[in-house]
C-alpha cells in the first residue's frame, strides 16, 4: 500500500478516536484476502493496541452463527424453509421458518424476556424458552423486517440440538480452528481491552460488565483480534476454505428482506446486515455490547474488506469504515487485471455466442471465465443473467430474473441447434423464427408495413 494511503487511513482513524473520545481503537483494510493496512489509537493497559489485542464484537457473533446453519443446510440436516417447531418445539415462533430466524423476518421481539440480557448474567435455554410467552410475538412472521437477539438465541439453540455439543464448541471446530482464527474465543484472553462508558460531559471513564450470556450468547458473545476478524472479512468475501461452499455465502449476501427506513438504504440477508455505498454493495455486521463497538463490511466486488474493533459502549466508527472505502477507491483504485485470451473453449459453445432473440428483443450470449456464459439485452435494459452447469451438466441461472432457472439448447434431429429454451421463454436466432414452435412466427404472413 502506498505510503500515502496509510497516512490517509491512519488519519481517518486518529480522528475518530479523537473526536468521540473513543479510550482505544484498532481498525483494518482487507484487500485480496489479506490485511494490507492495520492501525490502533488510544491505549490499552498503557501501550497503544495492536492487532492482537482483543475486544469483545457482539452482533458479529451472529454471523458465526448463522453459518453454523448454512452448514447444516448444506449437509442435508435441515432445511431453510423448516419451522422453529422441528428443533426447538414449545416456543411461540413455532411456525417461524429457520429462514426468517436467519434474517430477522420471524415476528419475535427483539430482546429476550426478563432482565437487559446484555448487563445480566445468562440463563440456560430450557429457561429462557419458558419465559416466551405471546408478547415474545409482536409481529406475523414474514410481516416486516425486526432486528431479533431472541432469535438467534433460539438459532444457538437449534445449532446445539443438531451437533449434540454447544453451539460454541461447534464453532470453535468448524469454523474457529479450519480458518486459523485462534484468538477468537468465548470470553476475554489476554492482551484484551476493558469495555468503558465515556461520560457524556466529561473525559471520565466508567467500566463496563463482562459476562455469560447464557442462552442469550449466540447473539453477541464472542471476542476477537483485528488480525482475526480480518481473516472473517475475507470469508464473507468468498475466501471460504473448507468451511461454506462460496456460492453459499453469496446465498447469505444476498437480500432477504429490506430495512423499511425512510431510504432503502439497507437490508438483511441470511444472518448478514447488507448496506449500499456510492455504488458498491457491501455485506458484514455492526457489533455492540457493553463497552465494546465493532463492525466488518466486505464489498465482494472488489475484494475489499473493512473493520474497527473499540471500547467504547457507542460514538465511534459509524462513518469510518465507509469513509475508508472512499479512502481506498480515491488512493489504491484497482488497476484492471490484463485482459488474456482463454486457453481451452469448447467448440459447440463457442458456437452459441452471439445475438439471439426473445421475441423482436435482442440479447447477446457470451462466454465468460471459469466456464460460465450470460445472457444480456443488447440495449443493457431488461432481464439478464449469468449461467453455470451444475453437477449434471444443466445450465442453471446463478442471478437477476433467470436465477435458479434451466437454460436448454434444444437441438433438431440433424442436431443443429433449434432455440434455447429458459423455463419456457424461447430464444431465436431471428426475431420471431417461424420454424420454432413457440412462440412461431405469430402471423402467417410474417413482418410488413402498417
Amino acid at each position: 500500500m502506498l505510503a500515502g494511503t496509510q497516512r490517509a487511513l491512519l488519519r481517518r482513524l486518529a480522528v475518530d478516536q479523537s473526536e468521540n473520545r473513543v479510550p482505544s481503537i484498532v481498525a483494518a483494510v482487507v484487500r485480496d484476502g489479506e490485511p494490507v493496512w492495520i492501525g490502533g489509537r488510544g491505549r490499552v493497559d498503557g501501550a497503544e493496541p495492536t492487532a492482537d489485542t482483543q475486544y469483545r464484537i457482539g452482533s458479529i457473533t451472529k454471523t458465526f452463527v448463522a453459518t453454523l446453519i448454512m452448514r447444516l443446510r448444506d449437509e442435508g440436516k435441515l432445511d431453510l424453509n423448516d419451522p422453529l417447531d422441528r428443533f426447538v418445539p414449545g416456543t411461540p415462533a413455532g411456525a417461524s421458518t429457520v429462514a426468517q430466524l436467519l434474517s430477522h423476518t420471524s415476528g419475535l421481539t427483539a430482546e429476550s424476556p426478563g432482565e437487559w440480557w446484555e448487563r445480566t448474567p445468562g440463563v440456560s435455554a430450557d429457561e429462557l424458552i419458558s419465559l416466551l410467552g405471546k408478547e415474545s410475538m409482536p409481529h406475523r412472521a414474514g410481516r416486516r423486517f425486526h432486528y431479533s437477539n431472541l432469535g438467534f438465541g433460539l438459532l444457538g439453540e437449534i445449532i446445539a440440538r443438531a451437533r449434540g455439543m454447544s453451539w460454541m464448541e461447534a464453532v470453535s471446530a468448524e469454523i474457529l480452528q479450519p480458518l486459523g482464527m485462534g484468538r477468537t474465543t468465548f470470553l476475554a484472553e489476554a492482551p484484551h481491552a476493558q469495555g468503558y462508558a465515556v461520560h457524556p460531559w466529561a473525559d471520565v471513564l466508567l467500566p463496563e460488565p463482562s459476562h455469560d450470556g447464557g442462552a442469550m450468547a449466540p447473539a453477541g458473545q464472542l471476542w476477537s483480534t483485528a488480525t482475526d476478524l480480518a481473516r472473517w472479512a475475507a470469508f464473507l468475501g468468498g475466501d471460504t476454505g473448507d468451511v461454506l461452499h462460496p456460492d453459499t455465502v453469496a446465498e447469505m449476501r444476498e437480500p432477504a428482506i429490506v430495512d423499511d427506513a425512510d431510504e432503502w438504504r439497507g437490508g438483511h440477508g441470511l444472518g448478514l446486515q447488507l448496506m449500499r455505498h456510492k455504488g458498491r454493495r457491501v455485506a458484514g455486521h455492526t457489533g455492540s455490547m457493553p463497552g465494546f463497538l465493532a463492525t466488518v463490511w466486505v464489498d465482494p466486488k472488489d475484494s475489499t474488506g473493512v473493520l474497527f474493533l473499540a471500547n467504547t459502549t457507542s460514538g465511534g466508527g459509524y462513518m469510518l469504515l465507509t469513509d475508508f472505502f472512499d479512502l481506498m477507491a480515491e488512493h489504491e483504485p484497482r488497476i484492471p487485471a490484463t485482459w488474456t485470451p482463454q486457453s481451452d473453449v469448447d467448440s459447440e459453445l463457442l458456437a452459441l455466442t452471439g445475438q439471439w432473440y426473445w421475441g423482436p428483443m435482442g440479447y447477446a450470449l457470451r462466454l465468460r471465465p471459469e466456464g460460465m456464459i450470460d445472457l444480456t439485452p443488447l440495449n443493457g435494459r431488461g432481464r439478464a443473467s449469468r449461467f453455470r452447469r451444475d453437477g449434471n451438466g444443466a445450465w442453471i441461472g446463478l442471478d437477476g430474473y433467470y436465477a435458479g432457472e434451466e437454460l436448454r439448447v434444444v437441438r433438431r434431429a440433424d442436431g443443429s441447434v433449434s432455440h434455447l429454451d429458459l423455463n419456457t421463454f424461447v430464444f431465436t436466432r431471428t426475431p420471431y423464427d417461424p420454424d420454432a414452435a413457440v412462440p412461431g412466427g405469430v402471423d402467417p404472413q410474417g413482418w410488413r408495413g402498417q
